[in-house]
């Protein structure tokens, strides 16, 4: 077995590295994975990489496989796919999801992994985490049949709740974003788009996924009376001002948070972490999704490819980080 293995740690607010390190030999009921694909979750992953994690917020923010501390250093990620390279005989062999960090071989209990479907190619596999978010939040929000539904915030988050969203009956959906560029992407996922200003109104339901104050301030706006706003946004250490004045007690609306860290008591009982996550990768065989991969790196280039994408100088949605000779 191939001991060896590299991983990003984030070395201090702003600055990245690869570390070299020795795994250890898989116990039993554990698993070798090496990595094919990682993804980065732009909005949380460049938070954590500009040490924007709230104090009151460092044990929630923990990912799954994480090592160190906020604000570092710290090897943070999870959005990990990869082959089995040791283990039970009816995994070695197969493509796997995994919540680990950016890593080129890690070793984990077998629960940790989920067996990507066949008809599921690995490089579209790394956004199991974000589907995840998005079935969690639509489980929470509750849309019916024929309901006006608006997605303020068209990055990764938002762009996988639209692309769920588009799946349901006789709704009047919007995308909607600052960014006009978002309109090809809204496309390629089969869904309307509007900026801020032009957006529909009267709407029954609206997921909010911009991180922005302005864009939350929208999100109300846009409600019918009665109508929800499903909050999906993290802001990390910043605070946000509500226009809670004017319609909000007379329309009777409704702000509500949705978090991926707990199932939705919503869902049906019974549901599980595994099989919401069997669920995501299920729906991940939509080709369509692929259009919240926007751009592509080697594992290698990683230290220097997180700060353009902290900066903005590399705008994207998810960006897909490749390993080795990965397809």
């Amino acid at each position: 077995m191939n001991r060896s293995a590299r991983a990003f740690w984030l070395r201090s607010p702003g600055h990245g590295e690869l570390r070299d390190l020795t795994l250890p030999e898989p116990a039993e009921g554990e698993v070798l994975v090496r990595a094919l694909y990682s993804g980065i979750s732009r909005g949380t992953e460049t938070l954590v990489f500009r040490g924007g994690v709230p104090h009151s917020q460092r044990t929630l923010m923990r990912a799954p496989f994480q090592e160190g501390d906020f604000p570092g250093p710290v090897k943070y990620g999870y959005l990990n796919v990869g082959v089995v390279e040791q283990g039970p005989d009816a995994l070695v062999g197969r493509t796997v999801f995994c919540l680990y960090p950016h890593q080129s071989r890690y070793v984990v209990p077998v629960s940790a992994v989920t067996v990507v479907p066949e008809r599921v190619p690995a490089g579209r596999a790394v956004l199991a985490g974000t589907v995840e978010t998005a079935v969690n939040a639509l489980w929470d929000a509750a849309p019916l049949a024929g309901d006006r539904i608006a997605v303020v915030g068209g990055g990764m988050v938002g762009c996988a709740v639209a692309a769920l969203l588009a799946r349901f009956p006789g709704v009047r959906l919007q995308l909607v974003d600052a960014d006009p560029a978002r309109a090809r992407t809204a496309g390629a996922l089969g869904v309307d788009f509007a900026t801020p200003a032009d957006a529909l109104g009267a709407c029954d339901l609206v997921v909010h996924a911009s991180a922005t104050e302005a864009g939350l301030a929208r999100s109300l706006e846009l409600l019918a009376a009665e109508g929800t706003v499903v909050e999906l946004s993290w802001y990390g250490d910043r605070r946000v001002a509500l226009p809670l004045g004017e319609h909000f007690h007379s329309r009777r609306l409704a702000v509500r948070a949705s978090q991926v860290g707990t199932v939705s008591p919503a869902a049906r009982p019974g549901r599980t972490h595994a099989d919401r996550m069997a669920l995501a990768l299920d729906l991940l065989a939509d080709p369509a999704l692929d259009a919240l991969i926007t751009g592509e790196s080697a594992f290698e280039e990683l230290p220097e490819v997180m700060p353009k994408l902290a900066s903005g100088r590399i705008p994207a949605l998810c960006h897909r980080i490749r390993y080795g000779d990965a397809p």
